[in-house]
């Protein structure tokens, strides 16, 4: 599994490189600022989106599932929608990335905080039944954002788009700071539950009879997974399907129920995956696409290819 991992960090560190220095044309001073925060966005989102992934498939014990069915990226682009519609694209939320980065965070943030609320009111809830109103939730945020884009001003409108789809241009470096600094915290609260994991991935009857205080934790570490998620979307945008694949992938690839190598694969990957997709969009297509739209159909297709698997198995 080492010798694995080491080849993904050299395939990583190779591509990369190869977006820093392609075409540079000696213009370091311009070049390298720019695309250095390009790759510490796609980082940052990649590690968060594939960490928050493979925590939230161990507790649902189901590796079709993402962090985004619970409908935070719905939640998302309803706030974005509102404060266009409501206040328009000059208001201070909107031209003030920090205010409109802490606001869409917090949101999020409440809105899972009282669907958990729900959750852990009984004893024994399970824990589909969040998932369920996680759904219809997003499905109405969804439909209520729909609504509103129909009767907005075509200008504004314009301005909503550059909202609605992940990208990985004109990050500002004052968020990407706030949002590394708030993934490094929520990583190290959730290394105290990190060791709960292994016996999670068991299912809630086996990890109860081990010992594990089963709601105590699942409850800590979806707060994690929320907070991952929150700031992945307000920073770069929603990324529906990427979870989705690079957690199966490596879950294929290192054939392990370790989570310590499990979590390192998957952000790996995920970062190979953003690095490359973004070399595919700039010097193949030119910019005439964007990243989110590459990710969500290559997991679009292995999401179908998994239900297809699984249907086949069963």
């Amino acid at each position: 599994m080492k010798t694995k991992i080491w080849i993904l960090v050299g395939i990583a560190v190779a591509l990369i490189a190869t977006f820093l220095l392609i075409n540079a044309n000696g213009n370091w001073d311009y070049v390298l600022p720019r695309r250095t925060k390009k790759i510490l966005a796609m980082i940052l989102t990649g590690g968060a989106i594939a960490f928050s992934t493979m925590v939230f498939q161990t507790i649902t014990n189901n590796r079709i599932l993402t962090p985004s069915i619970i409908g935070l990226d719905s939640l998302y682009l309803f706030f974005q929608t509102f404060v266009i519609f409501v206040f328009g694209s000059a208001s201070i939320t909107m031209y003030n990335s920090h205010l409109n980065f802490i606001l869409s965070v917090s949101l999020m943030v409440l809105f899972s905080g009282l669907l958990f609320k729900i959750l852990f009111r009984r004893e024994g809830q399970n824990i589909y039944f969040l998932l369920l109103i996680g759904l219809i939730m997003g499905t109405l945020f969804q439909s209520m954002a729909t609504f509103m884009e129909v009767l907005i001003d075509p200008n504004e409108f314009s301005s909503l788009q550059g909202k609605m789809f992940a990208s990985f241009n004109n990050i500002n470096t004052n968020i990407l700071t706030i949002a590394a600094v708030g993934m490094l915290g929520t990583t190290l609260y959730f290394m105290r539950f990190a060791k709960y994991l292994d016996v999670l991935a068991l299912g809630r009857e086996q990890a109860v009879n081990l010992g594990v205080n089963y709601d105590h934790v699942v409850k800590r570490l979806l707060i994690v997974i929320t907070i991952l998620v929150s700031i992945a979307t307000a920073l770069v945008g929603p990324i529906t399907f990427l979870g989705l694949l690079v957690a199966n992938v490596a879950h294929q690839f290192l054939k392990t129920y370790r989570h310590n190598y499990l979590i390192l694969c998957s952000i790996l990957v995920s970062v190979i995956a953003l690095v490359g997709g973004q070399l595919i969009v700039e010097r193949v297509f030119t910019f005439a696409t964007t990243l989110s739209v590459i990710v969500n159909f290559a997991g679009g297709v292995y999401f179908i290819y998994l239900l297809l698997k699984e249907n086949k198995s069963w």
